[in-house]
């Protein structure tokens, strides 16, 4: 039986694992404020409680589009700042229990940064994934340009948070975004399969390896995601950022004039 939240939902397949559902499927799943609050807050509880080996997060058909923005184009670069997205983030960064990503149709922008906040991700066949921020005059703002680049390297990183271009599920594959590249039907039950399997193993051993595994990539984390953070703020005080918002929503094509 699943437990509904506004934006989310909440399950469990099978015993050891919780499985959580993102229910925005009308905006393809776009990352509102509300929604990472919910997920951080499911996180939270998930790793005070002992039934609960591993998670997976689901989006369907859509994993995350990207975020909300709708909610973003008004943002200045003082809302940026001080934005509470910030420590959603952050407690889905640091929840210590192995955390596995479903990904189907699209995990773009933010999107694909929580996808990359997970340990493995699972991709349907003929998924999409990018960091196409660029084209709104911004760049990736959680993380997206570290640990992209962590995980395919410098070469295909920079192919794609300038170009703002997207791959595909074959192509993160074998560039090592993913771990495994599915049909699309079985996507979310191969992440719970895989999931279960890691919860029925010592939960002690479990989690330090998680965190040695980790501890060979985040050494020199913080520093790089503070400088892109700072950029991200910054660019929020741009006319381009604005112009490039206001395209999207408007369905036409930016000006951009490099102030």
């Amino acid at each position: 039986m699943a437990d509904r939240l506004e934006h989310v939902s909440t399950s469990r397949p099978v015993e050891g694992v919780l499985l959580i559902r993102f229910e925005r499927h009308t905006v393809r799943n776009a990352l509102c404020t509300a929604m990472l609050g919910e997920i951080a807050g499911i996180l939270d509880a998930a790793e005070a409680d002992a039934q609960t080996g591993a998670v997976v997060m689901s989006g369907g058909e859509v994993f995350a589009a990207g975020a909300d923005l709708k909610e973003m184009r008004d943002k200045s670069a003082v809302d940026a700042l001080l934005d509470p997205r910030i420590h959603a983030w952050r407690r889905i960064a640091q929840f210590p229990k192995p955390l596995v990503a479903a990904v189907n149709g699209y995990a773009l922008g933010g999107g694909l940064e929580l996808a990359m906040h997970a340990d493995i991700i699972i991709a349907g066949e003929g998924t999409r994934l990018g960091q196409p921020e660029v084209n709104l005059g911004i760049i990736p703002g959680a993380g997206g340009t570290q640990r992209l680049t962590q995980a395919v390297g410098k070469g295909l990183a920079m192919k794609m948070v300038l170009s703002g271009e997207l791959i595909d599920a074959a192509e993160a594959l074998r560039a090592g975004l993913v771990a495994e590249m599915v049909e699309v039907e079985r996507t979310e039950e191969r992440a719970v399969e895989l999931a279960a399997r890691i919860a029925g193993k010592p939960p002690l051993a479990v989690r330090l390896a998680k965190e040695a595994v980790l501890q060979a990539s985040d050494r020199a984390l913080a520093a790089g995601l503070a400088f892109e953070r700072q950029a991200f703020t910054m660019l929020f005080a741009t006319e381009d950022r604005a112009e490039g918002t206001a395209a999207f929503l408007e369905k036409r094509k930016p000006v951009f004039r490099g102030r």
